[in-house]
């Protein structure tokens, strides 16, 4: 059974930093390419990161309104990836969701919440 399970969403202040963690079972995590998606209410949902699996050697892609303040990483041994948010700003509020995907499959996370004050 295909499971992402993300935590270490919250309540933040204009500048902080949180970090996202997506633990994976239930399929080859290493072979996956791993995102992070968010979805602001009202809004689509977005490609906020991406890690790419053994293939392509963890190449990394940002959207340019996170460039530089988040950083996507993975731990193929603990099947987990993770997003390290800094200077965090009230536009960055929205659900945060874990995605995994290669050869044609594709899964999601149930999402975590991230709310950035002023």
């Amino acid at each position: 059974q295909v499971q992402l399970v993300e935590s270490g969403g919250g309540l933040v202040q204009a500048g902080g930093s949180l970090r996202l963690s997506c633990a994976a079972s239930g399929f080859g995590f290493s072979r996956y390419s791993m995102s992070w998606y968010r979805q602001a209410p009202g809004e689509q949902r977005e490609l906020v990161a991406a890690v790419s699996g053994l293939s392509g050697r963890g190449s990394l892609t940002y959207a340019d309104s996170v460039a530089g303040r988040f950083t996507i990483s993975r731990d193929n041994a603990k099947n987990t990836v993770y997003l390290q948010m800094s200077s965090l700003k009230p536009e960055d509020t929205a659900v945060y969701y874990c995605n995994a995907n290669a050869g044609g499959y594709n899964y999601w996370g149930q999402g975590t919440q991230v709310t950035v004050s002023l």
